[in-house]
């Protein structure tokens, strides 16, 4: 577990590792006089350097604004340029109401256990702790299940960057070494070292310089790839305006891969210094998504239009292969994923840590942290170089995880929590969060079939093209 020093000091990072710092949830519902002034979880915050509202808005823009934008162009190729513009929008307004069910959820609930912030997973356990009588022994079931849904979320996230490098990686060398034949599952192969290495670094202190040079090598590759996605546009009357329906679910499993940033909301409201201009008109969350959906619109709108039915999931595989520009875009972009792996790790290795190795001796922790942290590399390694389409990854796991995790659940728990303090006139709060749900059991259906069936399909050479770059990454995600 990490020290409270240095959970100080993780800065930009809180976003990710608090994610995972539930030290578990404690009902403390008290009965109170009608004199007692009503407890305010904002006045009992104490925090050493708390993020202010512009600050927030940065953290969120950060998560949200990773790699996934250069995914975008790929979910317009199963989408079209009309239907794909309508449906961005529709899913970000799906995934910003789901945000603020959450955020709601979390700051009512911390007046009724009078606790200043919860996590995620707290936040969910607490809303059926304090909820109808007949599920208030599921608060403990239901903080675990999210906790092990980040857990696999998070490894299902480290396998696409995998990918990404690697498919970056064999762009490079068949374009300078073509005669050596380098497959994307031998590039994969040639991460595991560096990436085992990089992961043993356990303190997030160490881990903030690889961060900010991958934050600016990152603005360095969209502006070398908006460069190209910008030159000589064709018209878009060579495009598709709207695509066949049965591709749509590969486009809302990669969108809602993109776009959500369920993981980062709790720890960036839970930091702010004026948490209550988190929801609300402008607010830090419309604000915030308000740009994402902008900037994923436009960045898929005209990558789409640029580069056409050839385009990958990252757009930067779609640059030149004969300018060393182009590939030096390529080169930085899987540099930048690579030092992203070791963030992204530290989130399933903290629970892993919390859940496990707390109850092992500790003169053999640091052996177990060691062997779990190699094992999780190689595992996550393996199947990447088994499905090296990035495309089908990333849809895969958005339609599974993300869908899950970013739409369903805070449905439900909402729901839950407002049970018997009132669904609203005609109970549309349970009409509507019951559309959500189906909206995401839809999406896990649709998206998670047609994926996996591509899956096969190229396992068993049944001729579908390889796609070696369809990327969409989360610095949540």
């Amino acid at each position: 577990m990490m020290s409270k020093d240095n959970k100080m000091k993780k800065d930009n990072f809180d976003s990710t590792a608090e994610l995972t710092t539930n030290p578990g949830f404690q009902s403390s519902l008290s009965i109170t006089s009608k004199n007692d002034k009503p407890y305010n979880p904002f006045e009992h915050r104490s925090l050493e350097h708390p993020n202010s509202t512009i600050g927030s808005i940065v953290h969120l823009l950060k998560a949200c604004l990773g790699t996934g934008l250069l995914a975008m162009a790929a979910a317009y190729k199963n989408c079209g340029l009309l239907a794909g513009s309508f449906c961005t929008v529709i899913a970000g307004l799906i995934c910003t109401h789901t945000v603020h069910l959450l955020v709601k959820t979390s700051q009512d609930v911390c007046v009724d256990a009078k606790k200043p912030s919860m996590s995620f997973a707290e936040t969910c356990g607490a809303a059926f702790t304090h909820g109808p009588k007949k599920l208030q022994s599921w608060g403990g079931f239901v903080k675990n299940f999210v906790d092990y849904s980040t857990l696999l979320t998070y490894i299902s996230v480290l396998i696409v960057y995998i990918v990404f490098i690697g498919s970056s990686l064999e762009e490079v060398f068949m374009a300078y070494i073509p005669e050596y034949e380098i497959s994307v599952q031998a590039c994969c192969a040639l991460t595991l070292v560096p990436l085992a290495l990089i992961c043993q670094v356990r303190n997030l202190k160490y881990l903030v310089p690889f961060s900010l040079i991958a934050n600016a090598l990152i603005l360095v590759v969209f502006g070398i790839t908006f460069y190209y996605v910008f030159s000589d546009l064709p018209s878009p009357s060579e495009r598709e305006m709207v695509v066949d329906i049965t591709k749509w679910p590969l486009f809302f499993s990669t969108v809602i891969f993109a776009i959500e940033g369920i993981g980062v909301v709790m720890p960036v409201e839970n930091e702010m210094a004026h948490p209550q201009k988190f929801l609300g008109c402008p607010g830090v969350l419309n604000t915030s998504m308000t740009i994402v959906v902008l900037l994923y619109g436009l960045v898929g709108f005209f990558g789409y239009l640029q580069f056409g039915d050839e385009v990958k999931g990252s757009i930067t595989l779609n640059l030149p292969q004969d300018e060393i520009l182009a590939q030096t875009a390529k080169l930085l972009m899987a540099l930048v994923i690579l030092f992203s792996y070791a963030l992204q790790f530290y989130v399933p290795m903290e629970i892993i840590t919390r859940l496990l190795l707390n109850r092992l001796s500790n003169r053999l922790n640091n052996l177990i942290q060691i062997i779990i942290r190699i094992f999780i590399v190689i595992s996550t390694v393996a199947v990447a170089a088994a499905f090296p389409n990035l495309e089908l990854v990333i849809s895969f796991v958005g339609a599974i995880f993300f869908s899950t995790l970013g739409i369903l659940i805070p449905a439900v728990v909402h729901t839950v929590y407002n049970w018997d303090r009132g669904l609203g006139k005609f109970n549309y709060i349970l009409y509507k969060n019951i559309l959500l749900g189906c909206v995401s059991i839809f999406a896990l259906a649709s998206g998670a079939y047609v994926s996996a069936l591509q899956m096969a399909e190229e396992l068993n050479g049944n001729g579908i093209e390889e796609s070696t770059g369809n990327l969409t990454l989360t610095d949540n995600s």
